[in-house]
Protein backbone atom coordinates (compact mmCIF):
# COMPACT_ATOMS: atom_id res chain seq x y z
CA UNK A 1 0.00 0.00 0.00
CA UNK A 2 2.78 2.43 0.91
CA UNK A 3 4.61 1.66 -2.32
CA UNK A 4 1.43 2.41 -4.26
CA UNK A 5 0.98 5.76 -2.48
CA UNK A 6 4.57 6.74 -3.26
CA UNK A 7 4.07 5.79 -6.90
CA UNK A 8 0.90 7.89 -7.09
CA UNK A 9 2.73 10.87 -5.60
CA UNK A 10 5.72 10.60 -7.94
CA UNK A 11 3.54 10.09 -11.02
CA UNK A 12 0.92 12.81 -10.71
CA UNK A 13 1.05 13.18 -14.48
CA UNK A 14 -0.78 9.84 -14.62
CA UNK A 15 -2.49 9.50 -11.24
CA UNK A 16 -4.54 12.71 -11.47
CA UNK A 17 -6.05 11.86 -14.89
CA UNK A 18 -6.67 8.38 -13.49
CA UNK A 19 -8.57 9.82 -10.53
CA UNK A 20 -10.60 11.98 -12.92
CA UNK A 21 -11.44 8.96 -15.07
CA UNK A 22 -12.48 7.00 -11.96
CA UNK A 23 -14.77 9.84 -10.91
CA UNK A 24 -16.38 9.96 -14.36
CA UNK A 25 -16.84 6.19 -14.36
CA UNK A 26 -18.38 5.89 -10.89
CA UNK A 27 -20.15 9.23 -10.66
CA UNK A 28 -23.41 8.24 -12.40
CA UNK A 29 -23.80 5.27 -10.03
CA UNK A 30 -23.02 6.92 -6.69
CA UNK A 31 -25.54 8.98 -4.67
CA UNK A 32 -24.73 12.67 -4.47
CA UNK A 33 -25.18 12.92 -0.64
CA UNK A 34 -22.59 10.17 -0.13
CA UNK A 35 -20.14 11.96 -2.42
CA UNK A 36 -20.61 15.27 -0.62
CA UNK A 37 -20.08 13.54 2.74
CA UNK A 38 -16.58 12.60 1.56
CA UNK A 39 -15.51 16.19 0.89
CA UNK A 40 -14.56 17.24 4.43
CA UNK A 41 -12.60 14.11 5.45
CA UNK A 42 -10.79 14.05 2.10
CA UNK A 43 -10.00 17.76 2.46
CA UNK A 44 -8.48 17.16 5.87
CA UNK A 45 -6.50 14.20 4.52
CA UNK A 46 -5.27 16.47 1.71
CA UNK A 47 -4.27 19.49 3.83
CA UNK A 48 -3.13 18.17 7.23
CA UNK A 49 -0.15 16.06 6.02
CA UNK A 50 1.01 19.00 3.92
CA UNK A 51 0.96 21.25 7.02
CA UNK A 52 3.24 18.88 8.95
CA UNK A 53 5.98 19.90 6.52
CA UNK A 54 5.39 23.65 6.99
CA UNK A 55 7.96 25.21 9.33
CA UNK A 56 6.63 28.53 10.64
CA UNK A 57 10.11 29.41 11.88
CA UNK A 58 10.98 30.24 8.27
CA UNK A 59 9.06 33.49 8.75
CA UNK A 60 11.68 34.63 11.27
CA UNK A 61 14.73 34.04 9.08
CA UNK A 62 16.48 37.26 7.98
CA UNK A 63 17.15 38.25 4.39
CA UNK A 64 15.37 37.60 1.11
CA UNK A 65 13.06 40.61 1.42
CA UNK A 66 13.32 41.68 -2.22
CA UNK A 67 12.65 38.17 -3.50
CA UNK A 68 9.67 37.69 -1.18
CA UNK A 69 8.34 41.15 -2.03
CA UNK A 70 8.37 40.48 -5.78
CA UNK A 71 6.72 37.10 -5.15
CA UNK A 72 3.93 38.72 -3.14
CA UNK A 73 3.39 41.36 -5.83
CA UNK A 74 3.04 38.70 -8.53
CA UNK A 75 0.82 36.45 -6.41
CA UNK A 76 -1.54 39.05 -5.01
CA UNK A 77 -1.54 41.89 -7.55
CA UNK A 78 -0.72 40.63 -11.04
CA UNK A 79 -2.18 37.11 -10.99
CA UNK A 80 -5.56 37.98 -9.44
CA UNK A 81 -5.93 40.68 -12.11
CA UNK A 82 -5.06 38.17 -14.84
CA UNK A 83 -7.41 35.53 -13.43
CA UNK A 84 -10.25 38.01 -13.17
CA UNK A 85 -9.68 39.29 -16.72
CA UNK A 86 -9.59 35.75 -18.15
CA UNK A 87 -12.84 34.96 -16.35
CA UNK A 88 -14.54 37.93 -18.00
CA UNK A 89 -13.08 36.96 -21.38
CA UNK A 90 -13.88 33.24 -21.38
CA UNK A 91 -16.90 33.00 -19.07
CA UNK A 92 -18.80 36.31 -19.13
CA UNK A 93 -22.12 34.58 -18.40
CA UNK A 94 -20.82 31.81 -16.10
CA UNK A 95 -20.02 33.32 -12.70
CA UNK A 96 -19.05 30.04 -11.01
CA UNK A 97 -16.38 29.38 -13.62
CA UNK A 98 -15.12 32.92 -13.15
CA UNK A 99 -14.99 32.12 -9.43
CA UNK A 100 -12.92 29.01 -10.16
CA UNK A 101 -10.38 30.93 -12.24
CA UNK A 102 -10.12 33.62 -9.57
CA UNK A 103 -9.65 31.04 -6.80
CA UNK A 104 -6.92 29.38 -8.86
CA UNK A 105 -5.15 32.72 -9.34
CA UNK A 106 -5.63 33.83 -5.72
CA UNK A 107 -4.16 30.93 -3.75
CA UNK A 108 -0.41 30.57 -4.35
CA UNK A 109 2.13 27.88 -3.51
CA UNK A 110 1.77 24.33 -2.37
CA UNK A 111 4.07 21.66 -1.02
CA UNK A 112 5.04 20.99 -4.63
CA UNK A 113 6.53 24.51 -4.83
CA UNK A 114 9.36 23.27 -2.62
CA UNK A 115 9.68 19.93 -4.42
CA UNK A 116 9.86 21.39 -7.92
CA UNK A 117 12.30 24.11 -6.79
CA UNK A 118 14.56 21.40 -5.40
CA UNK A 119 14.35 19.31 -8.57
CA UNK A 120 15.30 22.36 -10.65
CA UNK A 121 18.26 23.08 -8.30
CA UNK A 122 16.80 26.38 -7.08
CA UNK A 123 16.85 28.16 -3.72
CA UNK A 124 14.86 25.73 -1.57
CA UNK A 125 14.93 27.76 1.70
CA UNK A 126 13.45 30.71 -0.20
CA UNK A 127 10.76 28.42 -1.63
CA UNK A 128 9.88 27.25 1.89
CA UNK A 129 9.40 30.86 3.00
CA UNK A 130 7.28 31.58 -0.08
CA UNK A 131 5.07 28.62 0.77
CA UNK A 132 4.49 29.72 4.36
CA UNK A 133 3.94 33.39 3.48
CA UNK A 134 1.71 32.57 0.50
CA UNK A 135 -0.41 30.18 2.56
CA UNK A 136 -1.05 32.72 5.31
CA UNK A 137 -1.50 35.73 3.02
CA UNK A 138 -3.80 33.83 0.67
CA UNK A 139 -5.96 32.68 3.57
CA UNK A 140 -6.48 36.27 4.70
CA UNK A 141 -6.85 37.93 1.30
CA UNK A 142 -8.84 35.38 -0.72
CA UNK A 143 -12.24 36.07 0.92
CA UNK A 144 -11.77 39.83 0.50
CA UNK A 145 -10.79 39.48 -3.17
CA UNK A 146 -13.76 37.20 -3.85
CA UNK A 147 -16.20 39.65 -2.30
CA UNK A 148 -14.66 42.69 -4.02
CA UNK A 149 -14.33 41.20 -7.52
CA UNK A 150 -17.25 38.77 -7.74
CA UNK A 151 -19.64 39.82 -4.99
CA UNK A 152 -21.93 41.50 -7.50
CA UNK A 153 -22.51 38.29 -9.53
CA UNK A 154 -21.85 35.49 -7.02
CA UNK A 155 -23.18 35.57 -3.45
CA UNK A 156 -19.95 35.38 -1.43
CA UNK A 157 -20.73 34.60 2.24
CA UNK A 158 -17.69 36.31 3.70
CA UNK A 159 -17.96 34.85 7.19
CA UNK A 160 -18.56 31.37 5.78
CA UNK A 161 -15.48 31.65 3.55
CA UNK A 162 -13.36 32.72 6.53
CA UNK A 163 -14.83 29.88 8.60
CA UNK A 164 -14.07 27.37 5.84
CA UNK A 165 -10.49 28.64 5.58
CA UNK A 166 -10.12 28.35 9.36
CA UNK A 167 -11.38 24.77 9.15
CA UNK A 168 -9.32 23.63 6.17
CA UNK A 169 -6.19 25.79 6.59
CA UNK A 170 -5.71 27.18 10.09
CA UNK A 171 -6.87 24.11 12.04
CA UNK A 172 -4.71 21.68 9.99
CA UNK A 173 -1.83 24.18 10.24
CA UNK A 174 -2.11 24.22 14.05
CA UNK A 175 -2.38 20.42 14.21
CA UNK A 176 0.43 19.98 11.68
CA UNK A 177 2.71 22.33 13.64
CA UNK A 178 1.97 20.44 16.86
CA UNK A 179 2.64 17.12 15.11
CA UNK A 180 5.91 18.42 13.68
CA UNK A 181 7.13 19.66 17.06
CA UNK A 182 6.20 16.39 18.78
CA UNK A 183 8.01 14.31 16.17
CA UNK A 184 11.10 16.54 16.28
CA UNK A 185 11.25 16.34 20.07
CA UNK A 186 10.75 12.57 20.01
CA UNK A 187 13.00 11.64 17.08
CA UNK A 188 15.23 14.68 16.43
CA UNK A 189 15.33 17.21 13.59
CA UNK A 190 17.49 15.11 11.28
CA UNK A 191 15.33 11.99 11.59
CA UNK A 192 12.19 14.03 11.05
CA UNK A 193 13.46 15.62 7.83
CA UNK A 194 15.09 12.50 6.38
CA UNK A 195 12.79 9.68 7.50
CA UNK A 196 9.44 10.95 8.81
CA UNK A 197 8.52 14.06 6.80
CA UNK A 198 8.64 12.26 3.41
CA UNK A 199 5.96 9.85 4.65
CA UNK A 200 3.33 12.58 4.95
CA UNK A 201 3.40 13.75 1.32
CA UNK A 202 1.90 10.54 -0.16
CA UNK A 203 -1.01 10.81 2.31
CA UNK A 204 -1.70 14.34 1.09
CA UNK A 205 -1.60 13.06 -2.49
CA UNK A 206 -4.23 10.47 -1.59
CA UNK A 207 -6.49 13.27 -0.39
CA UNK A 208 -5.89 15.26 -3.57
CA UNK A 209 -6.77 12.28 -5.76
CA UNK A 210 -9.89 11.63 -3.69
CA UNK A 211 -11.10 15.24 -3.98
CA UNK A 212 -10.40 15.27 -7.73
CA UNK A 213 -12.35 12.02 -8.16
CA UNK A 214 -15.29 13.34 -6.10
CA UNK A 215 -15.41 16.65 -7.99
CA UNK A 216 -15.54 14.78 -11.31
CA UNK A 217 -18.11 12.30 -9.97
CA UNK A 218 -20.43 15.15 -8.96
CA UNK A 219 -20.34 16.52 -12.52
CA UNK A 220 -20.12 13.16 -14.30
CA UNK A 221 -23.60 13.20 -15.81
CA UNK A 222 -23.15 16.72 -17.22
CA UNK A 223 -19.70 15.92 -18.60
CA UNK A 224 -20.81 12.70 -20.25
CA UNK A 225 -23.79 14.48 -21.76
CA UNK A 226 -21.69 17.41 -23.00
CA UNK A 227 -18.07 16.25 -23.42
CA UNK A 228 -17.22 19.27 -25.58
CA UNK A 229 -17.18 21.47 -22.47
CA UNK A 230 -13.81 20.05 -21.35
CA UNK A 231 -11.72 21.76 -24.08
CA UNK A 232 -13.58 25.00 -23.33
CA UNK A 233 -12.55 24.71 -19.68
CA UNK A 234 -8.94 23.84 -20.50
CA UNK A 235 -8.41 26.83 -22.80
CA UNK A 236 -8.36 29.59 -20.13
CA UNK A 237 -6.20 27.40 -17.88
CA UNK A 238 -3.62 27.02 -20.63
CA UNK A 239 -3.62 30.80 -21.11
CA UNK A 240 -3.39 31.46 -17.35
CA UNK A 241 -0.43 29.13 -16.83
CA UNK A 242 1.25 30.20 -20.06
CA UNK A 243 1.12 33.87 -19.10
CA UNK A 244 2.14 33.03 -15.55
CA UNK A 245 5.23 31.06 -16.59
CA UNK A 246 6.26 33.70 -19.14
CA UNK A 247 5.83 36.61 -16.74
CA UNK A 248 7.56 34.92 -13.81
CA UNK A 249 10.45 33.74 -15.97
CA UNK A 250 11.00 37.23 -17.36
CA UNK A 251 11.04 38.76 -13.86
CA UNK A 252 13.28 35.99 -12.52
CA UNK A 253 15.88 36.39 -15.26
CA UNK A 254 15.84 40.19 -15.07
CA UNK A 255 15.98 40.62 -11.30
CA UNK A 256 17.58 37.60 -9.63
CA UNK A 257 20.41 35.10 -9.73
CA UNK A 258 19.75 31.53 -10.83
CA UNK A 259 18.66 29.94 -7.55
CA UNK A 260 16.42 32.81 -6.48
CA UNK A 261 14.94 33.11 -9.96
CA UNK A 262 13.90 29.46 -10.03
CA UNK A 263 12.32 29.82 -6.58
CA UNK A 264 10.41 32.88 -7.82
CA UNK A 265 9.03 30.95 -10.79
CA UNK A 266 7.79 27.98 -8.78
CA UNK A 267 6.63 30.26 -5.95
CA UNK A 268 4.31 32.05 -8.35
CA UNK A 269 3.20 29.48 -10.93
CA UNK A 270 2.31 26.69 -8.48
CA UNK A 271 -1.19 27.36 -7.18
CA UNK A 272 -2.72 25.83 -4.06
CA UNK A 273 -5.42 23.94 -5.95
CA UNK A 274 -6.18 21.76 -2.93
CA UNK A 275 -7.45 24.70 -0.88
CA UNK A 276 -9.17 26.21 -3.93
CA UNK A 277 -11.07 22.95 -4.40
CA UNK A 278 -12.00 22.79 -0.73
CA UNK A 279 -13.39 26.35 -0.76
CA UNK A 280 -15.34 25.80 -3.97
CA UNK A 281 -16.97 22.61 -2.76
CA UNK A 282 -17.29 23.47 0.93
CA UNK A 283 -18.68 27.01 0.68
CA UNK A 284 -20.68 27.18 -2.53
CA UNK A 285 -22.62 23.92 -2.26
CA UNK A 286 -24.01 22.30 -5.41
CA UNK A 287 -23.00 25.29 -7.55
CA UNK A 288 -19.43 24.81 -6.39
CA UNK A 289 -19.17 21.49 -8.27
CA UNK A 290 -18.99 23.45 -11.52
CA UNK A 291 -16.11 25.52 -10.19
CA UNK A 292 -14.45 22.40 -8.78
CA UNK A 293 -14.40 20.79 -12.22
CA UNK A 294 -12.28 23.59 -13.66
CA UNK A 295 -9.95 23.54 -10.65
CA UNK A 296 -9.56 19.76 -10.98
CA UNK A 297 -8.53 20.23 -14.62
CA UNK A 298 -5.97 22.79 -13.45
CA UNK A 299 -4.11 19.97 -11.69
CA UNK A 300 -3.34 18.38 -15.06
CA UNK A 301 -2.06 21.62 -16.58
CA UNK A 302 -0.04 22.57 -13.49
CA UNK A 303 1.72 19.24 -13.03
CA UNK A 304 2.54 18.83 -16.72
CA UNK A 305 3.82 22.41 -17.02
CA UNK A 306 5.95 22.16 -13.87
CA UNK A 307 7.53 18.92 -15.05
CA UNK A 308 8.42 20.33 -18.48
CA UNK A 309 9.80 23.51 -16.90
CA UNK A 310 12.33 21.47 -14.91
CA UNK A 311 13.67 20.16 -18.22
CA UNK A 312 13.85 23.68 -19.67
CA UNK A 313 15.49 25.26 -16.60
CA UNK A 314 19.13 24.77 -17.73
CA UNK A 315 18.35 26.55 -21.00
CA UNK A 316 16.56 29.43 -19.27
CA UNK A 317 18.84 29.93 -16.26
CA UNK A 318 22.06 28.14 -17.13
CA UNK A 319 23.52 24.98 -15.57
CA UNK A 320 23.16 24.34 -11.86
CA UNK A 321 26.15 25.10 -9.60
CA UNK A 322 28.23 22.18 -8.46
CA UNK A 323 27.14 22.33 -4.84
CA UNK A 324 24.71 24.28 -2.66
CA UNK A 325 22.10 26.81 -3.60
CA UNK A 326 22.28 30.55 -3.82
CA UNK A 327 21.11 32.70 -0.97
CA UNK A 328 18.03 34.87 -1.39
CA UNK A 329 18.58 38.41 -2.55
Amino acid sequence: MWTLLQWLQKNLVWSIPGAMALGLLLGPWLPEPALRALILPLTFLMVYPMMVGVDLRELLRPGGLRLQGVTLAVNFVLLPAIGYALGLLFFPEQPMLRLALLLTALLPTSGMTISWTGMAKGNVPAAVRMTVIGLLAGSLLAPLYLRALLGAVVPVPLLQVFAQIALIVLLPLALGTATRRWLVVRHGEAAFKQRLAPRFAPLSTLGVLGIVAVSLALKANDILAHPAQLPALLAPLLVLYGVNFALSTALARALFARGDGIALVYGTVMRNLSIALAIAMGVFGAAGAEAALLIALAYIVQVQAAAWYVRLTPRLFGPAPEAGVQRAA
